[in-house]
């Protein structure tokens, strides 16, 4: 039995047993996070998981909203200890997922979200293959390298990189047969929509009524 399914006595009156993480990815530029924040304020028993990061803490940056920040050796030991669903390393700075908070508001019966990348969703597929993975698209790879340029954040040489990356990652997914539904950001209200709909059909289709309309 997955530990997220263990028996917990501390019932909340607005918990039930329609508890179901849902892995969002996609490579820079798709607009992840904007569906993400989107199926999250249209499903109203959603819960986004906030990373534990290594990166250093900007002045923008929230603690517990953004990201919890921590030391290596602090992430080293939550490895050390089993405390992480999937972690990556990006760029030199390291990212995961909380374990213990997931499974709390799973057994909650919350829409859990994480935003991850490919390689964090066959992490959490492995234990978790209840998860329902949704893979964010571009219309095109011309339409995603202009969304790059767009963002005016780095040079030529870097939005190259990141655009090799993307579409290694886009490859990457299809291949990986880890991924429920590929939804392509052609519209953005389309996008959410199509991703919402999806959730609450996974929750229905098992039986468990959705009650995340708002």
């Amino acid at each position: 039995m997955s530990d997220h399914s263990t028996h917990d006595d501390r019932r909340l009156p607005t918990d039930t047993a329609d508890g179901l993480l849902l892995i969002i990815s996609g490579p820079s530029g798709v607009g992840k996070t904007t569906i993400t924040r989107g199926v999250e304020r249209s499903i109203a028993d959603s819960v986004f998981s906030v990373s534990v990061t290594t990166r250093a803490q900007t002045g923008a940056d929230v603690e517990g909203v953004d990201y919890h920040f921590a030391s290596d050796a602090e992430f080293d030991d939550l490895i050390e200890q089993g405390q992480l669903l999937e972690w990556a390393n990006v760029f030199g700075k390291r990212y995961g997922t909380p374990k213990q908070w997931v499974f709390e508001q799973l057994r909650r019966g919350r829409l859990v979200i994480v935003e991850i990348d490919v390689d964090g969703a066959l992490q959490v597929k492995a234990a978790m293959p209840e998860a329902f993975a949704v893979f964010i698209l571009p219309p095109s790879e011309d339409v995603l390298l202009e969304r790059l340029r767009h963002r005016k954040r780095e040079s030529e040489e870097a939005i190259a990189r990141r655009f090799a990356e993307a579409k290694r990652e886009i490859a990457t997914a299809r291949e990986s047969g880890v991924y429920d539904l590929f939804v392509v950001n052609d519209d953005l209200d389309r996008a959410i929509s199509e991703a919402v709909g999806a959730v609450r059909s996974r929750r229905t289709g098992t039986g468990r009524g959705d009650r995340g309309s708002v």
